[in-house]
């Protein structure tokens, strides 16, 4: 009598033992060009050709600059105590006139017609984002205050009132308030600078929310930190200068310096 065959089938022999290998790391944010000491010049020369080639709405943008600074001025002469919530104001309100000055520029790059009803509309495509964005501002720029308010305090044991002099803020005993007063100044404008520097073009040319774009303006600044010390080394000068004979020079240096800085985010993010 024959056996009976099973027809159960063998177990299957284990698998070959494979190593873990983990994945790479994503890069935080996008991809960035690397940008050479010299990029600074080059954006401010490209810069300067979108105004020369829109000489009619960077006049208008650089005039609401210096009317800006001149109601700074205004006010600081009158009523100083408030000087310090119209700059926060304002501060806000600077970048979103710039984001005019990146459509104009934008426009050129893709040879398309600019005109300064666009130009004031540019925001309305991802008003959510820049809004966003604005708000992220408007409280760096109120802790701003709050802290150049406690210098004051702290300095001057209250709030002093210098009659709308401000050479009396640069008088000899007043060097120690005033190293306090440009140091606290210095370290906001730079964080401002650091989450501001690509973020509103990008805002304005990509279809991404406003913590993408903050990170991506930091890492640009914290991986490439001596273009970009350059290039807010530049923006400051030229700024400075352009206050100096009643903020006048802002109606050709602030168009200026908002093309240019369009120029900087296709630079990096091209």
């Amino acid at each position: 009598m024959s056996c009976a065959v099973s027809d159960v089938p063998e177990d299957p022999a284990p698998p070959a033992y494979v190593p873990y290998v983990p994945e790479p790391a994503t890069a935080l944010g996008p991809a960035l060009n690397r940008l050479g000491l010299s990029a600074p010049m080059h954006w401010l020369k490209l810069g300067w050709a979108d105004f020369r080639r829109e000489p009619a709405i960077g006049t208008f943008f650089g005039t609401c600059f210096t009317l800006m600074g001149a109601a700074v001025l205004l006010v600081f002469r009158q009523a100083p105590i408030y000087t310090l919530a119209l700059c926060a104001g304002f501060l806000l309100l600077g970048p979103l006139l710039c984001l005019g000055l990146y459509q104009v520029s934008r426009r050129l790059e893709r040879g398309e017609p600019a005109s300064l009803v666009d130009a004031l509309g540019a925001w309305l495509p991802n008003v959510g984002q820049i809004a966003i964005f604005g708000t992220v501002l408007l409280v760096l720029e109120m802790l701003w205050g709050r802290a150049a308010l406690v210098v004051f305090a702290v300095s001057f044991n209250g709030m002093p009132d210098f009659a709308g002099s401000i050479m009396q803020l640069l008088a000899p005993g007043n060097l120690g308030f005033a190293a306090a007063f440009l140091g606290v100044g210095a370290v906001f404008a730079g964080l401002i600078f650091m989450i501001c520097v690509v973020a509103m073009p990008m805002l304005l040319d990509r279809d991404t929310d406003a913590i993408s774009a903050g990170l991506a303006s930091l890492k640009l600044c914290l991986t490439q930190p001596l273009v970009m010390l350059l290039w807010g080394a530049l923006v400051t000068v030229l700024v400075v200068l352009a206050m100096l004979p009643g903020f006048v020079g802002l109606i050709i240096v602030a168009p200026w310096l908002g093309h240019a800085s369009w120029h900087a985010y296709r630079a990096a993010l091209g």
